[in-house]
């Protein structure tokens, strides 16, 4: 820890819990958290040239109420694949990461090219089918056979891809939530962090 900076990476594909933990873990050590695919999710609703929109994205855009929609996801998939999307939005998200009183990002390529250097970086992940089952739930649109499908094809997107993919940073801590409860998966989050914090907050 360095003036107080502590940054933590959670990365991981679509619905395998990585929001949940992140936001439980910000909370339980004080720290600021932001959901990057809130982002691209934001890029991808505006509509027009991805890019222009990466570039003029402001809070108010990250406001909408439409972000957590299946549509919303399948838009950040599409605009992620960009280099350019991807650049303009990098600057953000590594001021984010280096403010004071540390903070939390989760995403999918926060441990491997937005914060390479973050203090505990886990990736957290789940099966296509379970991962497929809790976003029904969530969203409640379609049928489960499509949403598997849509997770499979966003999984195939985002490990594919030529800039920044999916994948475990070589020092990232595995997290499977495949059979762990909410309250099991954010505990072992919690005990991670807290080993390599001292259990203290940065001063």
């Amino acid at each position: 820890m360095t003036d107080g900076r502590f940054c933590i990476a959670i990365d991981g594909p679509a619905a395998a819990g990585k929001g949940t933990i992140s936001r439980a873990v910000a909370a339980r050590f004080g720290f600021a958290h932001l959901d990057t695919g809130l982002l691209y999710r934001a890029v991808g609703m505006k509509g027009g040239d991805p890019i222009a929109a990466a570039r003029g994205l402001c809070e108010a855009d990250l406001a909408r109420d439409d972000l957590r929609s299946l549509g919303a996801g399948e838009a950040a998939s599409r605009v992620a694949v960009i280099p350019e999307v991807r650049a303009a939005l990098l600057a953000f998200q590594r001021d984010f990461a280096a403010r004071d009183g540390g903070a939390v990002l989760d995403g999918r390529d926060i441990g491997t090219v937005i914060c390479p250097d973050a203090d505990v970086k886990l990736f957290v992940t789940a099966s296509a089918e379970v991962r497929a089952a809790r976003r029904f739930a969530e969203i409640g649109e379609g049928t489960l056979a499509e949403v598997l499908e849509q997770v499979r094809a966003r999984d195939a997107r985002d490990m594919g891809r030529a800039d920044a993919p999916l994948k475990p940073a070589d020092d990232a801590v595995m997290l499977d939530t495949s059979d762990l409860s909410i309250d099991a998966a954010v505990a072992q989050a919690c005990a991670l962090i807290a080993a390599t914090l001292g259990d203290q907050r940065p001063r």
